[in-house]
């Protein structure tokens, strides 16, 4: 496994591992590339939307010469306050950070004086900008702009409203989550442990719905078109659980493998050698930071969702010009990725939640209420489109 980038670089060119790479860590980089991705088919999508007349442009209007609003001085002072805050503190604290750089960045330690320093900085550089920039008479400029150049802005919408999701819906996983952040509030919230994927999407699919809305772009059309982004994106964050060896592994898997298996014996029962948790039995000769590999094989259930998903991606690119009524591929997506889950949980390592008359993990009860929502989005907009 590869908990962090020197280890990756070992395996390519012997690198010694945890050295100065180690700052970069494997599922982090994944995640990038993930919404790196997301965005790229996404921009694929909304371009073909637009130049088929589905989509249209907005008109913007930008103010130039004005001086700078309490709102911008605000950005500012928050921008320099983090900067300061969390630079100076990883530089004094390097070898803690780079244990867990996640953990780090969303942690409330920091180094205040610098904090204040890097806001008042900042503060000050707007306001002298502001003063050169400025003009007596304000001019108002308008300017057409095209739904696929508003990737960035929903990606970066849908990273931090994904990110509080799925930290939300982490804490009501279990009873033992709950306790943790009853017992602790503060320290859950900014831990970098504890993700929900599921709490994610649906988090990140309500904001960037009333984002779009807002910025006059059909919110139906835009569904279908983040559809296969959403897949791709998930197969590529799945694969950053794979190559780090989170936790997000299946269960024990002791089953002979069976005579028709011809993928690699990897793919059947994996033990995670060197996986970030550092969780398992020690290997034998290694002096390493990551030293540990499961005491049993475990079914390699991130691959097999990193699989899965592409194949899902490649159906919903495939039909995408032939679903013509809008919507129904965004509730195709929603029926796919539900069974998809729903069935994976039953060999993965999650917690169960017990409500009486019904025991499941919380991805099994909202994998079941995704497929019903997208089966009955599609009676609906199906129809709609008869009438």
């Amino acid at each position: 496994m590869y908990p962090d980038l020197s280890y990756i670089l070992h395996d390519i060119f012997g690198t010694a591992p945890d050295n100065a790479f180690s700052i970069v860590k494997t599922f982090g980089l994944l995640l990038v590339l993930a919404f790196i991705a997301s965005a790229y088919v996404l921009r694929l999508e909304l371009k073909r939307k637009y130049e088929e007349g589905l989509l249209g442009a907005t008109v913007e209007s930008i103010t130039v010469g004005e001086k700078p609003s309490l709102t911008a001085y605000f950005y500012q002072l928050l921008t320099g306050f983090i900067l300061g805050f969390k630079g100076v503190w990883i530089i004094q604290e390097y070898d803690q950070f780079a244990m867990d750089p996640f953990d780090g960045l969303f942690s409330t330690q920091g180094n205040w004086p610098a904090g204040i320093i890097g806001a008042l900085l900042f503060m000050g550089w707007t306001y002298y900008q502001g003063q050169k920039n400025a003009k007596k008479k304000p001019e108002t400029v308008t300017q057409t702009v095209p739904p696929q150049d508003k990737v960035w802005d929903i990606t970066m919408v849908a990273a931090i409203s994904g990110i509080v999701g799925a930290k939300l819906f982490a804490i009501f996983e279990s009873t033992e989550t709950l306790s943790r952040f009853f017992s602790d509030p503060i320290g859950t919230l900014f831990s970098g442990s504890g993700l929900a994927i599921y709490g994610g999407l649906i988090v990140a699919f309500i904001v960037v719905y009333r984002y779009v809305k807002k910025r006059k772009m059909p919110p139906i059309h835009v569904m279908d078109a983040v559809a296969p982004a959403l897949l791709v994106g998930y197969a590529v964050g799945r694969m950053g659980c794979q190559l780090s060896g989170d936790g997000d592994w299946g269960i024990v898997n002791t089953m002979d493998m069976p005579a028709w298996w011809i993928f690699p014996e990897w793919l059947w029962s994996f033990d995670y050698p060197h996986n970030v948790l550092n969780r398992g039995v020690l290997i034998e000769g290694c002096d390493w930071n990551y030293c540990r590999r499961l005491a049993e094989g475990v079914f390699p259930t991130p691959i097999y969702e990193t699989i899965v998903s592409l194949i899902l991606a490649g159906v919903l690119w495939g039909l995408r010009k032939k679903m013509t009524i809008p919507g129904t591929l965004f509730a195709l997506y929603l029926i796919m990725n539900g069974v998809e889950r729903f069935f994976i949980e039953k060999i993965r390592v999650n917690d169960v939640i017990d409500l009486g008359f019904v025991q499941g993990t919380q991805a099994e009860f909202i994998s079941v209420l995704t497929v019903l929502a997208g089966i009955a989005l599609w009676i609906v907009l199906y129809k709609r489109s008869r009438s």
